[in-house]
């Protein structure tokens, strides 16, 4: 299975960085993206390793990101009761639109297009499945696909 998530949005906080016990750099910050006539859904980003680096130190509140990534649900009952949930995104690109300003965080350097980078580095274990490679046509087969009744 693969899962890609993309979202516009801005920034609701000021990123916070913290290091892992092995020394490696987690930054997180809640991004808020406003439907079309909805209600806001906020999402809390989490990168890792020098991407984290660098969005801690270009990233402010009110700026507007692109950002790419896997992203879980997870869903718990509050202090109070209620029932809550949260939608959080592993980052794997960050780009940093509207513009060369970044938030209320004043820098001397300007901050750069895009900063991008593989997969994410984890502190645990992480078990990863390869997938099954797509069925072949026996050769000298004939193809039964119409590409004219194709929907697109």
């Amino acid at each position: 299975m693969y899962q890609k998530t993309q979202i516009i949005g801005r920034l609701g906080g000021d990123p916070d960085m913290r290091y892992t016990s092995k020394g490696t750099p987690v930054t997180t910050f809640p991004v808020a993206v406003d439907g079309r006539g909805e209600k806001t859904t906020w999402f809390r980003v989490t990168t890792w390793g020098k991407l984290a680096e660098v969005c801690n130190e270009y990233l402010g509140k009110g700026r507007l990101v692109f950002v790419e990534g896997e992203i879980a649900a997870s869903a718990w009952t509050g202090k109070d009761g209620e029932p809550r949930a949260t939608l959080e995104l592993t980052a794997h690109t960050v780009k940093f639109l509207g513009g060369k300003g970044n938030g209320n965080r004043p820098s001397t350097q300007e901050a750069p297009e895009a900063v991008a980078t593989p997969e994410p580095v984890r502190e645990e274990a992480v078990s990863q499945t390869v997938p099954e490679p797509e069925p072949q046509a026996e050769p000298g087969a004939v193809d039964d696909l119409d590409f004219d009744d194709l929907p697109f």
